[in-house]
């Protein structure tokens, strides 16, 4: 049995343990991924909103902008940036080139004097030096694309290093062998303008919206928000200028543009924009899946129309890099976790066998005795669980059971006593009347047939004594059986008892004259608590049954010995005594202990048995005993 509950036990410790563990890691390498992604999503839209808000009451200015976007990243450890039409950054932290156009230049381009920012050209690890390779002064080319008024630089260099028509089909390489140090370049852009010099076709993706249930309807049902700006055609030219100001980056690592990869893709998202003639919806979401280096990234797109009502674009960026690397992490955790948990398995299953195991077997075991009527052993509580309440319970049906079961005993044995005692009743009743009805017969057949007229009157008068030995017989049998039955209710009153020893030797006074036989009472005025005329019947039937007993001229000795709260009254006859063995038997129906106490004695042979019943009945202790010159009779009673 112990096996197979510790066995039991153990399997369905171990399965729910290690389904408990594979739902774990089974949620976090499969679903958690899923679920990052998505809580990231809706967070970073939440975000980006509310940047937007944020940018939208910054009125432009420089400082707050970049506030803005420093607590962004802080935040979100994302960057985001605002955009212009054409993609280029709206605050760029002052890190440009002024460039003075030739006057050769003024038809290719109206303006004379034009804003080279730089952050789209150069990494953050050059920005430091552009002074010294860029000084105001020097002549320099610039390939751009012009859309409107707008000029958008993708190369700057020295006058003259750029072959006139080739720049977009130049490798790095070459280009390097053309200008030497003072070159730069944005390869995204220029690669996308090379593209098109050649007529490569285009490779690069297109994003797509993340459109709401609304914005669906609004398209099906012809509604469009779409950009309603006619840009025109974008230009590819080249102009001729020079540096006529420098402004340095003032490198900060928190801002946006401080990061390639993220310039990266601020310049491939400038490039679709340019050339693809890709349409945003305004206050619209655009998230883009991007991965490099095997990390994945978030790109958010979202356009609005500030207080001017120019087209802006909120650029952001995040990575899910960190999720993976938990995820990783969490694969390698769960080879010791898979081990910590086969140990907690063995240690539970080692405490089923000694915590539940144990008690449930010792349990079994001693409901078996109990079943078998063995109440000699109970199961020890050793815990206040469930456990231990089912052997408190088990204890206490022992014990019920076991008190039911002696009580049962009790009774049936009380039942066979009373069975005898009827027996016996019936056969003591049987030889008492048979002895005066016969008398009565032999006297009624004397009369009826004349013999001895001269007699008559003593036969009438020994039919007469007869007759009222039976009636006696007869009332104290009903009196005992009354005592008996247990229906009887003694009430209980305060007295004193030399008062009812008093009376009741004066009711025998006659009997005793009769016998010369003399009274010597040793007794107190005790009250006590009683039936008194049951009390009286008591001492009735020990003073009658003295008297019968006591030789002529012979004392009769009624003594009361106070005690602590009971009082004790002896009634002692002088005589012959009561064999020890047979001492007890007094108390009995019809009881002849000897010849001496025959029924020439006279009684009934029940006073003492009504005694008893009644003596019983106050709850006090009684009994008889030889004494040096004859038996005492006592009894005991309760003190008021």
């Amino acid at each position: 049995m112990k096996n197979r509950i510790v066995i039991k036990l153990f399997l369905l410790t171990t399965a729910l343990c290690m389904f408990i563990l594979a739902t774990i890691l089974f949620g976090q390498i499969y679903f958690f991924k899923k679920y990052y992604a998505a809580r990231k999503v809706e967070d970073m839209k939440a975000s980006i909103t509310a940047f937007k808000k944020a940018y939208l009451q910054s009125s432009g200015k420089s400082q707050v902008i970049q506030k803005l976007e420093r607590d962004f990243y802080q935040n979100k450890r994302s960057w985001i940036v605002p955009l212009d039409q054409y993609g280029n950054l709206v605050d760029a932290n002052g890190f440009d080139l002024e460039i003075q156009l030739a006057a050769s230049e003024l038809r290719k381009f109206p303006d004379e004097n034009i804003r080279f920012p730089m952050d789209y050209l150069v990494d953050k690890e050059e920005s430091t030096n552009i002074a010294s390779l860029f000084p105001i002064g020097m002549k320099v080319s610039a390939y751009g694309i012009k859309k409107g008024k707008t000029f958008i630089p993708y190369a700057l260099g020295k006058l003259g290093t750029f072959p006139p028509g080739t720049l977009g089909a130049l490798t790095p390489a070459q280009l390097q062998d053309l200008t030497g140090q003072s070159f730069w370049e944005n390869k995204i852009l220029e690669n996308e303008v090379g593209k098109r010099l050649y007529k490569q076709e285009d490779s690069g993706p297109k994003p797509q919206p993340q459109r709401s249930k609304q914005e669906d309807r609004k398209s099906r049902s012809g509604i469009s928000n779409q950009n309603t700006q006619k840009d025109l055609t974008a230009q590819t030219i080249r102009l001729n200028g020079t540096i006529k100001k420098v402004n340095e980056s003032k490198v900060d690592e928190t801002l946006p543009y401080s990061n390639d990869l993220f310039l990266n893709r601020m310049k491939t998202f400038q490039a679709q924009l340019l050339f693809n003639n890709v349409t945003y919806n305004f206050n619209s979401f655009y998230v883009l899946n991007y991965e490099k280096n095997d990390n994945k990234y978030k790109i958010f797109i979202q356009p609005f129309v500030d207080k001017n009502g120019q087209t802006l674009y909120l650029f952001s960026m995040t990575s899910l890099q960190p999720v993976d690397e938990a995820v990783q992490m969490l694969k390698d955790y769960y080879v010791y976790i898979t081990g910590f948990v086969l140990l907690l398995i063995l240690f539970t299953a080692f405490y089923y066998s000694k915590k539940i195991a144990n008690p449930l077997l010792r349990i079994n075991r001693i409901t078996k005795k109990i079943a078998n009527l063995n109440f000699s052993e109970t199961v020890p509580i050793t815990s206040k669980d469930e456990i231990g309440d089912l052997s408190r319970n088990i204890n206490l049906l022992s014990r019920t059971l076991h008190s039911h079961i002696t009580q049962l005993q009790q009774d049936i044995e009380k039942e066979k006593r009373l069975e005898n005692t009827r027996k016996e009743f019936i056969a003591g009743v049987s030889h008492e009347l048979k002895t005066p009805l016969s008398i009565m017969k032999s006297c009624i057949t004397i009369l009826r047939d004349g013999v001895a007229k001269h007699k008559k009157g003593y036969y009438l008068e020994a039919l007469d004594k007869e007759v009222d030995k039976m009636n006696v017989m007869v009332m104290d049998m009903l009196e005992l059986a009354k005592f008996e039955s247990g229906t009887y209710k003694m009430k209980m009153d305060p007295f004193y008892i030399n008062r009812a020893i008093d009376s009741v030797c004066e009711q025998l006074r006659l009997e005793m004259e009769n016998k010369d036989l003399t009274i010597q009472k040793v007794i107190q005025p005790i009250e006590v608590v009683a039936n008194r005329h049951r009390i009286e019947q008591v001492l009735t039937n020990f003073l009658t049954n003295a008297i019968r007993y006591t030789p002529k001229g012979h004392d009769i000795i009624i003594t009361t010995e106070e005690k602590a709260d009971q009082v004790k009254v002896g009634v002692e006859n002088k005589g012959t005594y009561i064999d020890p063995e047979q001492i007890h038997k007094v108390w009995d129906r019809f009881y002849r202990g000897d010849a001496s106490r025959r029924r020439s004695k006279g009684g009934t042979g029940l006073g003492l048995a009504i005694s008893k019943n009644i003596l019983e009945m106050h709850h006090v202790i009684y009994g008889a005993e030889n004494t040096d010159d004859g038996v005492l009779f006592y009894f005991h009673l309760n003190k008021k």
